[in-house]
């Protein structure tokens, strides 16, 4: 994983810990505020909202306990590795795009491919002036290595 993916999931866990627990903490007085439990839909909607901001924050704490960042130093321009940049061509529309690679458990943005996309899964290990050929669910395709950087 990136130092930036990182310390977005930190920074995630701990609004997560924080703010939004509260947030909820305060619905759920509220709503039971409004008499008889057994029938009150807004304590049913912040009891399942407290649920999944549990689960979320046991998931987050899970996986940085195992995660292993990826230096800025050790990120190679040689071959595609995750935390690269890398610009490819499609062979079949001859457009030229440029691509972040991350990690599967990283929060995605606008021009980033995980690890375990397919795309992503046929660049890694490859080299500039490669022709990759991607398996996708909506077809196969064909990329050109143009650029690998940090």
């Amino acid at each position: 994983m990136t130092a930036d993916g990182f310390a977005a999931m930190k920074q995630e866990l701990e609004e997560l810990k924080t703010t939004k627990r509260k947030e909820i903490s305060e619905k759920i007085r509220v709503a039971r505020g409004f008499g008889d439990l057994s029938e009150n839909s807004e304590y049913d909607e912040a009891k399942n909202e407290q649920a999944v901001v549990e689960a979320r924050i046991l998931l987050l704490e899970e996986q940085l306990k195992h995660v292993k960042i990826v230096e800025a130093d050790d990120i190679s321009s040689d071959v595609v590795s995750i935390g690269c940049t890398v610009k490819i061509l499609d062979m079949e529309f001859n457009e030229e795009t440029e691509y972040r690679i991350v990690s599967s458990v990283e929060t995605s943005g606008m021009n980033t491919i995980t690890d375990e996309s397919p795309v992503g899964k046929a660049l890694l290990g490859h080299k500039v002036g490669d022709v990759v050929e991607v398996v996708a669910p909506g077809g196969n395709f064909q990329f050109q290595v143009l650029a690998i950087g940090k």
